[in-house]
């Protein structure tokens, strides 16, 4: 082919890629669709709201982007204070940050008007403030140009295990492990005897079993009603999109040794439907590959029907995801396939949580995670700068609170690597005690960033929780 009729080429092939892939998601949409009917549930008082309209988002800004992750119970509680707004704010602007990512949903609980999930954090803030917090929030963000995306733990529930979809689905909606015990009759949320005497939990607490009936549905529902409600947000964040971590890793069922989960008698049957294979169990290991593959398919139906319920109640929100940065490990070990998530367009981007005190580890990814394409489907990887705004840099700032010159070090890293985009984690951490010289550092001017970043003292071993495994305060 000529260099003259590459232009019109590509032009076709994005039209082409783009219509296959609305159909794609609207088939999926279609199908969760008919996964079965939600109980009736009474809608809570509305609450006095400031919402803008639904087209009153913020621009998207062309500029590279920093965010800034917001805790529903961190040392702020914005959505339970709504005077903090407009000090969240400020601070964002200083920081350079004009996304949030806010978290509305954990722990199957709303900081947002909900009847499918427990909205009494909701109705409390509401009761202490008079008005809806996250409302108010989406209007003053808006006038001030900065954009929100609603944070969500989509299958993760903490240590919740009255959480209305437990309540709906029953006891089958969790994961149950190898061996046939439900993380419901976990000790603590923890490995029982004997296995714990050679396996822990990477975060203790209860999964949700995206391959259980009725679970993707109902799911699915929650955030439609989020973003049916609050139709001004300006993205969806997934976070714990996976299977829960088991330490140490092994990957996947292949060899037969290890913990891991999805073996509920709900979703056996499912693959045995499916697939007209046998199910393995911990008597007998069949099948391992296809079984693998299968769970991480049920994952990925998952984040492709949120996806297509989001874009069909607002064609322009952006749907994001926190992600585990070992992406080979998160493949194999946590049913996690973000990489594809990227390339079949289900994600307008990923951020993967470079959580780590170990500078060269941190630039090997950032290098790694910068060269990643955009994705077939249609749209282009790179703007018109040369960004690959497909994918963000996750620094765990909060590790550096004692040395904040090194956080502001592992930003220009990323920068250098050409990873530009990057989302701090957490806003909660630089307000707390102790942390006023993290946010000062951060929202210093970057121009000398690279220079801090060749004079930050050397890189200190990562430790345990703090080498891209969750922060459980998330």
């Amino acid at each position: 082919m000529s260099t003259h009729a590459l232009p019109a080429a590509r032009s076709l092939l994005t039209v082409r890629c783009r219509a296959a892939r609305a159909l794609a998601l609207a088939a999926v949409a279609a199908l969760a669709a008919c996964g079965g009917d939600e109980p009736p549930a009474t809608r809570a008082p509305a609450a006095p709201r400031e919402e803008p309209p639904a087209d009153a988002r913020a621009a998207r800004p062309a500029a590279p982007r920093r965010a800034l992750w917001v805790l529903a119970e961190g040392s702020q509680r914005v959505l339970e204070h709504a005077p903090r707004i407009d000090a969240l704010l400020d601070d964002a602007e200083a920081l350079g940050a004009r996304d949030l990512f806010v978290q509305v949903y954990r722990g199957g609980r709303a900081w947002y008007d909900a009847t499918l999930a427990d909205a009494a954090p909701f109705r409390a803030a509401v009761a202490a403030n008079g008005v809806d917090p996250l409302a108010r929030l989406l209007a003053r963000a808006h006038e001030r140009g900065v954009r929100v995306h609603a944070w969500v733990n989509v299958l993760s529930l903490s240590q919740n295990a009255e959480a209305p979809i437990v309540q709906a689905l029953g006891r089958d909606a969790v994961l149950v492990d190898r061996r046939g015990r439900s993380l419901l009759d976990y000790p603590g949320y923890e490995v029982p005897e004997p296995d714990r005497s050679w396996y822990r939990m990477g975060t203790p607490g209860l999964y949700l079993d995206p391959a259980a009936p009725g679970v993707r549905e109902r799911i699915v529902a929650t955030f439609g009603e989020l973003l049916a409600r609050y139709p001004a947000l300006d993205g969806l964040h997934l976070d714990y999109i996976r299977h829960p971590g088991v330490l140490p890793f092994v990957p996947g069922s292949r060899f037969g040794v290890g913990l891991d989960f999805g073996y509920g008698e709900g979703s056996r049957a499912r693959f045995q439907r499916e697939t007209g294979l046998t199910a393995p169990s911990a008597a007998n290991m069949v099948n391992l590959e296809r079984w693998d593959a299968w769970r991480r398919e049920q994952v990925t139906a998952l984040v492709a029907a949120i996806a297509a319920d989001a874009r069909a109640r607002a064609p322009s929100i952006e749907v994001s995801a926190a992600v585990i940065p070992y992406a080979d490990r998160a493949y194999l070990t946590l049913a996690q396939d973000w990489r594809r998530w990227l390339e079949d367009g289900l994600l307008d981007f990923a951020v993967p949580m470079i959580y780590t005190l170990d500078d060269r580890l941190f630039r090997y990814q950032a290098e790694h995670f910068a060269h990643v394409a955009g994705g077939d489907d249609g749209r282009d990887a790179r703007s018109a700068d040369g960004r690959d705004g497909r994918v963000w840099a996750g620094v765990g700032v909060w590790l550096f609170a004692r040395a904040p010159e090194r956080a502001r070090a592992q930003l220009a890293i990323a920068r250098d690597a050409g990873l530009v985009d990057a989302a701090l984690f957490s806003y909660d951490a630089m307000k707390e005690p102790g942390g006023e010289a993290l946010l000062a550092a951060l929202a210093a001017p970057p121009a000398e960033a690279s220079a801090a970043a060749a004079s930050a003292p050397p890189a200190a071993a990562a430790t345990d929780g703090a080498d891209g495994a969750d922060d459980g305060r998330r």
